[in-house]
């Protein structure tokens, strides 16, 4: 029954604690994992699932992102009738063309909503990185007769810091949600949202039509929060791996846990592939002098120096004598001969000259943006 629903994904989340990683790129472009991008895991997911029509709402430095998904030809969307639509901002009478919030960016699409054939709706975000399908979450939904079905996992770490949409859902013992908790100091339960749900779309409509009226712009805080005992709303819990890439930190901490054998089988299970654009590089080369330990390394690649606990993206160079260390060097970054990086996130065609050391700490690596040069 998953071919009756929809996917939703809303790629408007505007976080500063990304830092430069998202000055010029939303974070559902953001690269991860040597060559993917985080949209490239919920895409996978709905597709997985046996969804067809996905629509993608753009809000702010899309460009990288609609160059990344072109027509949708990797994940099997570029289809003559549904497929994936792209759903970036415009001007109309009802519509400024900026978002004030999730309401707003949902409202402006509603006539994609109304002209999908689908009875059911996957909303989804794109910060929240995973890999499983909705078949079971789906069943779930219909048989329990649910409004909204939440998908959530037990997280008991907890970080201030890192605090961005942080929804907690309580529950009984069958599973529904009685209460909730967004963003809390000290929360009061493990059941952290995955930003997934599913809802009948009519339902969807209803409930941004009425948030818009009353002047409710977020979601969260003014849907669901004030509507939690009124509708009927559960939880489905996932068991496998998730990263929410809300802070640098969390970004670095995640990247690096992609080098535990454990978390790169959850995250790219063999029966579940995830797919991106399609990029043909040749093969990495080593030099003579290259030593390479427990790391990741994408086509492309040229190895002079020394690689120890990284991800390194396509194109990367380290020259001779460069020792790098606990970093991740995205797309085209070049590092020069005698260098010392450790504890670093160079961002796309970032240049590293001969000689220079940068040393950050787990908690708070060193960043350059992008075509940055020291």
């Amino acid at each position: 029954m998953i071919n009756s629903a929809f996917g939703l994904i809303y790629t408007g989340e505007n976080n500063p604690r990304m830092r430069d990683l998202t000055m010029s790129r939303a974070v559902a472009a953001l690269p991860f994992g040597g060559r993917y991008r985080c949209v490239d895991f919920i895409l996978s997911d709905l597709v997985h699932s046996g969804v067809s029509s996905v629509g993608l709402i753009a809000q702010k430095n899309y460009h990288s992102l609609m160059d990344h998904l072109g027509a949708g030809k990797e994940w099997d969307l570029h289809r003559k009738r549904e497929g994936l639509f792209i759903l970036p901002p415009f001007l109309t009478k009802d519509s400024t063309g900026l978002y004030r919030g999730s309401v707003d960016a949902f409202r402006s699409c509603l006539g994609y909503v109304r002209r999908c054939p689908q009875q059911y709706v996957i909303l989804s975000g794109s910060h929240t990185i995973f890999n499983t399908s909705f078949h079971s979450m789906f069943e779930q939904h219909v048989r329990t007769g649910a409004d909204i079905t939440i998908m959530y996992n037990e997280d008991a770490a907890f970080d201030p810091e890192d605090q961005n949409k942080d929804l907690r859902l309580l529950m009984d013992e069958n599973g529904r949600v009685t209460g909730m908790e967004l963003d809390p100091y000290r929360p009061r339960t493990a059941c952290q949202s995955c930003d997934v749900m599913i809802m009948d779309k009519l339902l969807l409509e209803y409930l941004v039509e009425e948030a818009y009226a009353r002047g409710e712009y977020d979601f969260l805080r003014d849907v669901l929060l004030k509507k939690c005992s009124s509708l009927k709303i559960f939880g489905w819990r996932y068991g496998g791996y998730v990263a929410r890439l809300n802070s640098v930190s969390s970004f670095f901490s995640h990247n690096m846990a992609l080098l535990d054998p454990a978390v790169r089988a959850d995250l790219f299970h063999r029966s579940r592939p995830i797919y991106t654009k399609v990029k043909d590089e040749v093969s990495a080369r080593y030099g003579a002098e290259a030593g390479v330990k427990n790391a990741m390394l994408a086509d492309g690649c040229d190895i002079d120096g020394h690689v120890e606990n990284s991800i390194l993206f396509r194109g990367v160079k380290i020259g001779r004598g460069s020792v790098v260390k606990n970093s991740i060097l995205m797309q085209g970054v070049t590092v020069g001969c005698g260098c010392t990086l450790d504890h670093v996130v160079l961002d796309k065609g970032a240049t590293i000259r001969d000689g220079r050391t940068l040393v950050g700490y787990d908690g708070f690596p060193i960043i350059l943006k992008k075509n940055a040069t020291v």
